[in-house]
This record gives structure tokens, C-alpha cells and sequence, in this order.
């Protein structure tokens, strides 16, 4: 593996249209932060970029929204995602803005020099118009069918339900999303990206240098781009919003959103050097100590093959950052291409896929307002679960799941018994470690390697066994005093020299913990520090048990962390529900009443709280779960078309409501006995019926 001598890193730049999720953060944000925040701890030469995305028809298409102008939904919107981050600890060395000159500047620069090498065709194309509107559709305003998965709301240049990279030609059925209109096919002058002769490259570069060590869902789409052939794509627009392409014979048009939006790395860099250089810092927030710099310094970071260039993003933007963006920059010739490319797949939420539009997501803003004491508990809670190799699933029951049991229990556990005994015992005073035991000298040589297994997965690019390796970091603690004791052993003032010997090693694993928590849980890793009256240690003391002199004065201890109750997660929830309604009034349409019925008709039906204790999926049906149901009376065979809301895994344990007397009925070769009783919302899902408290199986519903 090739040494480097520097680092650049980025994390996607994020539309400045509107509040972006919890989804959001998983994807790119927080596994970027680690990486950073790990590699400074190394003190390694690293610098962490990133900023608005302010440009392409996602913009002008909310400020309609909100019956505004492009630039105030710009302003409101990088303000809100710059407070977001900085409060959730993501430590960008800048976080910038492409509608700053200096990224029209750069971009415009890195245009004219693919067009003065003769890189980009110029083409007359027919392309959708709106003729209401007067307008050329561009990619994001003209929606229709996808041709690879049916979703009926694809956008002209990828649909969000399968992922696919489209064309507005590729849509079924067309229509334009500013007048709803079917558009019609009119002649227009664009520049083109041949990305088809940079194939042989492409598969030098990527399929056989970077096989072993991208990540698989990474290389696999990547691998499937490849081999089904490129094709030129545009890199103009006809559209009023964006960067105006330099060229005298274009009037109207503006650089391709994904043209222009990558280079906001190389601008945000670029940016920085200049704003430190000059000492007149407006974007530039450095989160290390730079010597004297000049304003060209940036270029080490963007074109000096010395330099390792990663991207952190989400799958829907690994074709641009791998294919397009790579092709850009190698075909200029000046700048070096990613080593790597650690897209994460997506987070779901409750069962459903996040959506800020449907108002199926919890956003940043709302997660701060809510506890804006505990942005660790969330980086914590999504580190656990990301969507490394494939899609994974936020729950608010599992959050509360990870900070009650492993942040508070263990973690927040084991650093308040250690400063607490200390604190009453040895005056606040790190006491004298005395003879080792062979407990002491195992927990010694444990904690020497845990940094190491750490750093090993995050070199990686696994956050997520890197994080589980850090709590095991806390559990070796937690399990050492509780086999060894202290509290028992303070008892005899006799056993007071133990005891020392004990709190001193545990106090050297608490030291080591606020190195190794800082790049998951900043905020933590500072109080923890706070209270040894210790400063940062750097990641090449960590695993040492020497960090903490004998006699050392500790600080002021406190608990990490605090338990959240059910009754604070039942209120999130409601509100997660009560958002995705007012946001779809179609899911409030009522069916109308069926006919009416007389007491005696309903006192037939014997309707029973039952538990599946079984469930599986019928062969050749996507529809049908076989499940087997303690219903308190018997154990029964209940088919049920719920496979499209629910696993086999996610049935078995849960109380179900049935109609238990309802004449069996025979699908697909087996005898259902039964009904379970479901609630259809207004968007199809279908949600079990159950009793707010566990009851026994056989209870009557009346």
C-alpha cells in the first residue's frame, strides 16, 4: 500500500434546498468526521472540505415552493446545514459555498481548459421543452417512468426509488414538473463529456487497481457502469440558475450541476489557503495548526501525487464521483484521482425509506432542538448501524437501546465508578499502582492492543467495527472493576493499597478511552479529559497505562451520559407520525362506511389477541407469510398477505389481533385459520392491529 504525505478528504456537498437528515449524516458526514478526526490524532497532514451545493434546478424548484428567490433559499439553507454540522461536531476545515466567485471562478477555469484541449464535442440535440413555460427542461424538471423499476416519479436524470443514472430520454411517458404538461422535443446546443473514451482507463484505474480495496457495493456498481458501455453526457444546461458557461456562443446556458458541483472540493480548498494566507478567515475553520502557508498551497492537496484523495458520499452519487468527476480530472491532467470512494448504501427509518418530502425523516435541526445535549448519543447510535455494504434501519427504540444499555451502562459506567471511588478514597488523587496481580497484568496487555484493533478497522474504512471495538475498549474496563471489586475491598482500610493498584489501572483505561472516543464521540472525549485534568493526548499514547501520574489531581466528575425514558421516545415517534401526516393529506382519506350492522352480526365474529411464535415466507408468493399463532386456545396455521410490510423476522415475538372463528380457508395447498387484522394508510401500508400493553395469547377483544 502506497504512503502518503498528506490527506484531502471530502464529504458530499449537500443541496442548500432544504434541511437534509439523520440519513444524510450516516451516509457521508459522520464516517468522514471519524476518519479526519482519527488521522489528526495521528497528526497527519489532513485537510477535511465541504460546503453548499447551491446550484441545478433543486434550488429555483424550492424557492417556487416557498414563493421566494433561488438566493434566499441558498442563504437559509447553508446557514441551517453549516449550524447543524459545527453543533454535531463534524470539524470541517471550511465549509464553503459554490455560489462563492471563487468556485464560478475554478470551474469555469477547469471548463475552458477540457474545451482548449478539445475534450468536450459540441452537439445539436433534440431535448424536451416546455411549451406553456417557454422553458428547456433540464434533468430535474421533467419527471417520469423509470425504465428499470417502474417508479412512476423519476427524475430526467436518475430515479431515487432504484438509484439508476438516467437521461430525460431514457423516461417513459414524460411530463414537466413545472406545468405538469407532456414536453415536446426541440433543438438545443450542448457541450459534451465523451465519457465513452476513457472506458480503457476506467477499467485500468478502477477494475484492476482498486479491485481489493474499494468496497464492494462501491466497485460493483462501478463494474456494471463499465461494462455496459458509457455514454457522452452533457456538461451545459439550458437554465438562468447557475455558473454561465465562458463561452461566447452560449448564451442561456450554465455548466452542468455535476459538472460544477465536485469542483466545490477544489474550490473549498482552494479557498482555504487563500482566506489563511490572507489571515482574513470567512469560511475557513481549521481544526489543526498550519505553519505559514501561501494561497497556492492548495495544490499539493488536489495535485500532488503524494496525496491521497478520498471521498466519503451515498450510493446515489457514486457514478459522478467515481466515473464522471475522475474523468474530469484525469482528463485535464493536472489533478490526482480518489484512492478510494467509501459510499455507504442508504438508512431507512421505522420500516420506511427516510424522505424529507414526505415527511418520513428525523432532520438534524429537529434532532438538536429535541436533545441538544446529546449530538454524541446520535453519532454513536448511527456509527452502530451504518449502511456500510447495504441499507440499514434507524428506530428509535434502538437508539434508546444503545445509549441506555452500552452509553450509560457501560461506557458512561465505568468512567463515573473510577473517578468516584477515586475521588472518595485517594483525595482526587491518582493513587500509587503496587504489586500486579496476573487480573491487573491481562487487563494491562488487553488494553495495550484494543487502540490497535481501532485504527485497524478505520485505515479500512469499517466505522462500524471500529466503534464496536471502542466499547469493548469501555467493557474491558467495566469488566475489570466489577471482577476485582473496589467498593467491596475499601471496606478494610487494609486493602487500601489494592484498591490503589486497582483504581490506577482503571483511571489509565479511562485515559485511553478520551483518546480513543475522540473521533466517534468529541464531546465525550472532552469531558472525560475535564475531569482527569488531562490534555488531548495524541493516538500515539493510546494503549500506553503510563498517561496519568501517580499523585495526579483529577478534575470535577460527572455523568457522561443520562437514561432516556419510553416516555421521551413515545413522543418522537407520534411526532415522526403526525409529520408524515400533515405532509400527505391523502393519507387522511377516509373509506366510506361499510353498511350497517346490528350487535348480534359483531358478537359472531370471536376476534383474539394471539403471539406468532413461527414465520416464514410462502414459496411462489410475494405477498404471503405462513405464520404460526398462539392464540391462548391452540396453535394455528394463519396465511397472511403482509410480506411486502413485513419480514418473517420482524413477526416472530409479536401480538397480533385475529378473527379466530372465522371459517378456515384453504391457499396455495395449506389451510389458513384465520384472519389478522391489519390498518390500511391512505399509502398502502398496512400496520398490525395490537393492544398498547402486552397481553396474554387468548385475549378477547370486545
Amino acid at each position: 500500500m502506497k504512503a502518503f504525505k498528506r490527506t484531502t478528504v471530502t464529504a458530499a456537498l449537500p443541496y442548500a434546498n432544504g434541511p437534509k437528515h439523520i440519513g444524510h449524516l450516516a451516509g457521508a458526514y459522520i464516517p468522514a468526521d471519524v476518519y479526519v478526526r482519527y488521522l489528526r490524532s495521528q497528526g497527519r497532514d489532513v485537510v477535511f472540505v465541504c460546503g453548499s451545493d447551491e446550484h441545478g434546478t433543486a434550488i429555483p424548484n424550492q424557492a417556487v415552493k416557498e414563493n421566494t428567490t433561488p438566493r434566499a433559499i441558498i442563504d437559509k439553507y447553508h446557514v441551517q446545514m453549516r449550524d447543524c454540522f459545527q453543533k454535531l461536531g463534524i470539524a470541517f476545515d471550511i465549509y464553503h459555498r459554490t455560489s462563492e466567485a471563487l468556485h464560478h471562478q475554478t470551474s469555469q477555469e477547469i471548463f475552458l481548459a477540457l474545451f482548449n484541449k478539445g475534450l468536450l464535442n459540441e452537439e445539436v440535440s433534440e431535448q424536451y421543452y416546455d411549451d406553456e413555460a417557454k422553458l428547456f427542461l433540464a434533468d430535474r424538471y421533467i419527471v417520469g417512468t423509470c425504465p428499470k423499476c417502474g417508479n412512476p416519479n423519476a427524475y430526467g436524470d436518475q430515479c431515487e426509488k432504484c438509484g439508476s443514472s438516467l437521461s430525460p430520454r431514457d423516461l417513459i411517458n414524460p411530463r414537466s414538473t413545472i406545468t405538469g404538461n407532456v414536453p415536446v422535443l426541440r433543438e438545443t446546443k450542448h457541450w459534451y463529456l465523451p465519457l465513452e473514451q476513457y472506458e480503457g482507463w476506467l477499467k485500468e484505474w478502477i477494475l484492476k487497481g482498486h479491485a481489493d480495496d474499494w468496497k464492494t457495493n462501491v466497485y460493483g456498481q462501478c463494474k456494471s457502469w463499465i461494462d455496459a458501455g458509457l455514454q457522452p453526457r452533457a456538461m451545459t444546461r439550458d437554465l438562468n440558475w447557475g455558473i454561465k458557461v465562458p463561452l461566447p456562443d452560449a448564451e442561456g446556458k450554465v455548466l452542468y450541476v455535476w459538472f460544477d458541483a465536485p469542483i466545490g472540493y477544489i474550490s473549498a480548498t482552494r479557498a482555504f489557503f487563500e482566506e489563511m494566507s490572507s489571515g482574513k478567515l470567512v469560511y475557513a475553520q481549521p481544526q489543526r495548526k498550519f505553519g505559514p502557508v501561501a494561497a497556492d498551497d492548495w495544490k499539493k492537496y488536489w495535485q500532488d501525487d503524494e496525496t491521497k484523495l478520498v471521498h466519503f458520499i451515498g450510493k446515489d452519487n457514486i457514478v459522478f464521483h467515481c466515473i464522471i468527476f475522475p474523468i474530469m480530472l484525469h482528463a485535464h491532467g493536472e489533478f490526482i484521482v480518489p484512492d478510494n470512494v467509501p459510499a455507504n448504501e442508504f438508512m431507512n427509518l421505522e420500516g420506511d425509506k427516510m424522505s424529507t418530502s414526505r415527511g418520513w425523516s428525523i432532520e438534524m435541526h429537529e434532532y438538536l432542538e429535541d436533545f441538544p445535549d446529546k449530538p454524541d448519543v446520535l453519532r454513536y447510535s448511527l456509527l452502530t448501524n451504518l449502511p456500510e455494504t447495504k441499507d440499514s434501519e434507524f428506530t428509535w427504540k434502538d437508539f434508546q437501546t444503545r445509549n441506555n444499555s452500552e452509553l450509560v451502562n457501560i461506557f458512561g459506567n465505568f468512567v463515573n465508578r473510577a473517578l468516584v471511588l477515586t475521588q472518595k478514597n485517594f483525595n482526587n488523587q491518582v493513587p500509587v499502582k503496587g504489586a500486579l496481580q496476573p487480573i491487573d497484568e491481562a487487563v494491562i496487555a488487553a488494553l495495550r492492543e484494543q487502540p490497535g484493533r481501532i485504527a485497524e478497522a478505520l485505515e479500512q474504512y469499517r466505522f462500524r467495527e471500529a466503534t464496536a471495538a471502542l466499547m469493548d475498549l469501555a467493557r474491558l474496563g467495566n469488566k475489570y472493576l466489577a471482577d476485582t471489586e473496589p467498593w467491596k475491598l475499601v471496606k478494610n482500610e487494609g486493602n487500601l493499597e489494592r484498591v490503589g493498584t486497582i483504581l490506577h489501572i482503571a483511571l489509565q483505561i479511562v485515559a485511553n478511552l478520551a483518546i480513543a472516543a475522540e473521533p466517534f464521540l468529541p464531546f465525550s472525549a472532552a469531558r472525560i479529559n475535564e475531569m482527569l485534568n488531562l490534555k488531548t493526548s495524541h493516538w500515539t499514547d493510546a494503549g500506553s497505562d503510563t498517561l496519568l501520574a501517580e499523585g495526579h489531581e483529577l478534575g470535577v466528575s460527572s455523568l457522561l451520559f443520562e437514561k432516556i425514558e419510553d416516555e421521551v421516545i413515545a413522543r418522537q415517534l407520534e411526532k415522526l407520525h403526525a409529520k408524515k401526516a400533515s405532509m400527505n393529506p391523502v393519507a387522511h382519506t377516509v373509506t366510506p362506511l361499510k353498511n350497517e350492522v346490528t350487535f348480534d352480526d359483531f358478537a359472531k365474529l370471536d376476534i383474539r389477541v394471539g403471539r406468532v411464535l413461527t414465520a416464514e415466507k410462502m414459496p411462489k408468493s410475494d405477498k404471503l407469510l405462513k405464520l404460526t399463532v398462539d392464540t391462548g386456545v391452540d396453535k394455528r396455521t394463519v396465511l397472511s398477505g403482509i410480506a411486502k410490510h413485513y419480514t418473517p423476522e420482524e413477526m416472530v415475538g409479536k401480538q397480533v389481533t385475529l378473527i379466530a372463528n372465522l371459517a378456515p380457508r384453504k391457499m396455495m395447498g395449506i389451510e389458513s385459520q384465520g384472519m389478522i387484522l391489519m390498518a390500511e394508510d391512505g399509502d398502502g401500508k398496512l400496520r398490525l392491529l395490537q393492544p398498547n400493553e402486552v397481553v396474554m395469547p387468548g385475549a378477547v377483544v370486545s
